[in-house]
């Protein structure tokens, strides 16, 4: 037996299907996919992919020889194979042409899974006993449940554009119903489930793929139909996500919350496994950009990092300073480059003294330019703040006046679109934000004078608003935004909370936080008293951003993102009368970065 320790370029993988048994019978399907050639006294690692929107195609036209089936994803597998790693892409448990039900995502049942294919790999002829995991989205959260699932030999795992904690990060980010995207992910889901493709797949997917990929000895499609006769009893998300108000009310069908689904809740699996961690998020998909940030600090093992600013599928730009659906910075290939020197580093142990050391690589918006740091927050942080002011206006003075507001009666059509941080995590969607100055007529805005010098904003902004509603429940966003010398509004990033989840807690939060800590827990519920002045206070998505000389900051106060968010509160419109006085100043403090 010998172990490719050196491996060469393969050119092309030679595919196998079939369904694997888990520890309860039920059986899962898989793509194996082996670098071509390999001789029957080699070994090689292997990289695992968990699905939940098919693994492969069944496609309507002719394979394509010596490359993996076709799948959903971009053609990581190729990548890999090329590179002599096995890869095995699962259809989890209630997906695909597996068999089961899938009772609510990244549930413990799924973990264990994932775990009983790696063992069941590791036993396998051609591998050499270690492990890693790729995926993005769905597929990145399972690469790093891997890590938790107790399997041996697991020695690396990539996830990519994922959520750290599922309550705040994705169902309901601030205690908002994230309605719009949760909607199509569920009918997504549906339509898999019964074997049909989603419509925002294209029609060139509707065209060429029949469903998901039979097993080799299906023949029939006997197997397939099945399997997929069983998805009748998969968990309808929609309607479990609808019934949640708090972080602690139930959710799924193994008897938890969202907070047991969650990566932070695994921390002890995943840093107990001696795997290595390299996340990847962006400043403008979801919260994936925080997921990064909270793990680096949290896990020890997951010291490798890094956060661009692309699409959810990472194959577009998404920089508000650049054209509108441009190649990613840098390159997908770039990208999976980096991944497979990490695997190299840590699977097959070549060694690469850039992986030996904390490294969180960042890309600043506006600048333009990737820069790297081993600490979270960055050295030389400066806490800037900018107070509500009279005319609109933001200033860096602290108002000395006892008089001194703004009304806002709530506009429910205002929106930041359809191709926002949110709508791109249906896995096609580029982020495409366009000029905000129309949309701001719709919210209340406060404007900086122009700056006196280049100001890098990097970390979590906070906004505290001294607000009175007519109303004891609504929404608050604050945007942060970027106005040059011509007018032209850039979004930056965003916050909300909802204003029954306003309370902050003195208690620990269950990981490092840098904004203030809203438990969003049912007995912390505090609803607005009408008419009375309150304190509001809360963090914004992180970012890294140079707003150039001349330029000037805006925060725009929003009740409602029509298009994105559950409305809040479903009936009325709420007016809101925000203080600006020297005894209630409302501002944004932002976390600037000295420059030489």
């Amino acid at each position: 037996m010998s172990t490719r320790s050196d491996p060469t370029r393969s050119a092309g993988v030679v595919t196998q299907s079939l369904h694997v048994p888990t520890r309860d019978g039920v059986l899962v399907a898989i793509d194996v996919n082996l670098p071509k050639g390999l001789s029957p006294d080699e070994r090689v690692p292997t990289i695992l992919i968990s699905a939940r929107y098919w693994r492969s195609f069944d496609m309507r036209t002719p394979g394509r020889p010596g490359r993996p089936p076709m799948g959903p994803r971009a053609a990581i597998e190729d990548f890999l194979g090329r590179h002599d790693y096995a890869v095995v892409t699962v259809d989890v448990r209630g997906s695909g042409a597996s068999f089961g039900s899938w009772k609510e995502a990244f549930s413990q049942t799924e973990v264990d899974d994932i775990g009983d294919v790696a063992r069941w790999v590791a036993e396998q002829p051609w591998s050499d006993g270690t492990l890693g995991a790729i995926g993005i989205s769905y597929e990145g959260t399972t690469a790093e449940m891997l890590a938790a699932s107790g399997a041996e030999g697991v020695k690396a795992v990539v996830p990519q554009e994922m959520e750290f904690d599922v309550y705040t990060d994705i169902v309901a980010p601030g205690g908002v119903l994230n309605e719009a995207f949760m909607k199509e992910w569920d009918l997504a889901n549906c339509l898999l489930d019964e074997g049909r493709i989603p419509k925002a797949w294209g029609m060139s997917a509707r065209l060429f793929v029949k469903g998901p990929r039979p097993v080799d000895d299906d023949a029939g499609g006997a197997k397939l139909r099945a399997a997929v006769a069983g998805h009748v009893d998969n968990l309808d998300t929609l309607e479990a996500v609808k019934a949640i108000t708090f972080r602690d009310d139930p959710f799924g069908g193994e008897g938890g919350t969202l907070d047991d689904v969650s990566a932070f809740a695994r921390k002890e699996a995943i840093e107990g496994s001696g795997a290595a961690v390299f996340g990847w998020g962006s400043w403008l998909d979801g919260a994936c950009a925080d997921t990064v940030v909270r793990r680096f600090v949290t896990f020890e093992n997951a010291r490798t990092a890094a956060i661009g600013a692309w699409s959810h599928n990472m194959q577009t730009h998404a920089s508000p300073y650049a054209k509108p659906k441009s190649d990613p910075d840098p390159p997908l290939e770039v990208q999976w480059r980096k991944s497979v020197r990490f695997f190299d580093h840590h699977v097959r142990g070549l060694g690469d003294a850039a992986f030996d050391t904390p490294c969180l690589s960042y890309f600043t918006m506006g600048e333009e330019r990737w820069k790297e740091t081993d600490v979270w927050p960055l050295p030389g942080t400066v806490p800037r703040t900018w107070y509500f002011a009279e005319g609109g206006a933001l200033s860096p003075d602290a108002p000395v006046s006892d008089a001194g507001a703004d009304s806002y009666e709530v506009d429910f059509e205002a929106t930041t679109g359809t191709s926002n941080r949110w709508h791109t995590q249906d896995g096609v969607t580029p982020v495409v934000y366009p000029d905000r100055a129309t949309a701001d007529a719709r919210l209340l805005t406060y404007t900086s004078p122009p700056l006196a010098e280049d100001t890098e904003i990097t970390g979590y902004a906070t906004v505290t608003l001294w607000v009175a509603s007519t109303h004891e429940d609504g929404a608050f966003f604050a945007y942060l935004e970027d106005v040059d010398e011509s007018g032209r509004v850039r979004y930056v990033t965003e916050g909300v909370l909802r204003a029954i989840q306003r309370k902050i807690s003195d208690a620990a939060p269950p990981y490092p936080l840098f904004v203030p800590y809203h438990t969003y827990r049912r007995a912390d519920a505090m609803p607005l008293v009408p008419g009375e002045v309150a304190e509001v206070t809360f963090g914004l998505q992180p970012t890294s951003v140079l707003i150039a000389k001349g330029h000037r900051i805006r925060i725009a106060i929003a009740g409602a993102d029509k298009d994105t968010f559950a409305r809040v509160p479903v009936k009325g419109t709420p007016t809101l009368t925000i203080e600006r006085t020297a005894t209630h100043p409302s501002y944004v403090r932002l976390p600037v970065i000295e420059r030489e």
